[in-house]
């Protein structure tokens, strides 16, 4: 089991670019969590930072303009106690990990995919703000929804 020196749980969400999903929900662990799990994001790519999600966030009263988007790969040398893939994609192309390491996956759809095809701006903040949501939801639930079983990638 991975702790931090403050005896917090490390988590890494893990998402295609890093650019939307992973990062709403590092932002969201850090602003809610922080005393029980040491966030991280990554990608499986590297995409930057998607301007809708650092506005939706905002509307939320957490900053997330100061992250980067980066690749699993510079976590190479981090020991991480749960690994959470937060889309299909990262999922189904998730490098393999030490043993030891909880893979998780919790998918949530892709708000510049649910957006693209929406008229207006509000629309697309929309897409943007239910996503938010969802996984502002599925944090609160952290850690206990890591300790069961039903989520663990076989």
């Amino acid at each position: 089991m991975s702790r931090s020196s403050e005896g917090r749980r490390s988590i890494l969400f893990l998402c295609t670019g890093n650019s939307c999903r992973s990062q709403m929900a590092e932002g969201f662990t850090r602003a809610l969590k922080g005393d029980l799990l040491e966030p991280f994001s990554a990608g499986i790519e590297s995409h930057g930072i998607n301007p809708s999600a650092v506005r939706v966030m905002a509307e939320v009263g957490i900053d997330i303009s100061g992250y980067r988007s980066k690749i699993v790969d510079e976590f190479v040398d981090t020991e991480f106690e749960f690994v959470v893939t937060v889309c299909s994609a990262a999922a189904e192309s998730c490098p393999v990990f030490p043993a030891g390491i909880r893979l998780v996956y919790h998918g949530f759809d892709d708000p510049p995919v649910l957006a693209e095809n929406m008229d207006s701006e509000e629309e697309r903040l929309e897409c943007y703000r239910r996503v938010r949501d969802e996984i502002k939801a599925y944090v609160l639930s952290l850690p206990d929804a890591l300790d069961t079983d039903d989520q663990l990638q076989r």
